[in-house]
C-alpha cells in the first residue's frame, strides 16, 4: 500500500511548472501548450479509461486511471485551480445523498 496522494502529484505537477524546463519534462510542455492542450488530453485520457472500463480490462483500466488523474492535475494546474479547492467541493457533497445533490445543481 502507499501513502501517495493527489495532493502529492498536484505537488510535484506544481513544482515543474514553476521551474523544469519544457524541452526536458512532458509537465511543463504541457503546460506551456496552453489550457486547450491539457483540456485535450485529459478528454482523450478519459476516453481511452472508458473504453478499458467496457473492455473490462483492469490493468488497462487501472494504468490509464492514472492517466486521467494525473492530466486532470496538470488542467488544474493550468487554470489555477488547487486540488484543495476540489476537495471541498467534493467534502461538501457528501453532506447529503447523491441524488439530492445532483438534483439541487439541475438548472430550472
Amino acid at each position: 500500500m502507499t501513502d501517495f496522494t493527489l495532493a502529492d502529484l498536484a505537488r510535484i505537477i506544481a513544482a515543474r511548472a514553476a521551474a523544469a524546463d519544457p524541452a526536458s519534462s512532458y509537465t511543463a510542455k504541457l503546460l506551456a501548450e496552453g489550457v486547450e492542450k491539457c483540456a485535450r488530453k485529459f478528454g482523450e485520457e478519459a476516453v481511452e479509461a472508458t473504453i478499458a472500463a467496457i473492455s473490462q480490462d483492469d490493468a488497462a483500466l487501472t494504468a490509464e486511471a492514472g492517466d486521467v488523474l494525473y492530466h486532470l492535475l496538470v488542467l488544474l494546474q493550468a487554470r489555477s485551480v488547487p486540488i484543495a479547492a476540489v476537495m471541498r467541493e467534493l467534502e461538501g457533497r457528501t453532506k447529503q445523498s447523491g441524488l439530492a445533490e445532483k438534483a439541487a445543481r439541475r438548472k430550472p
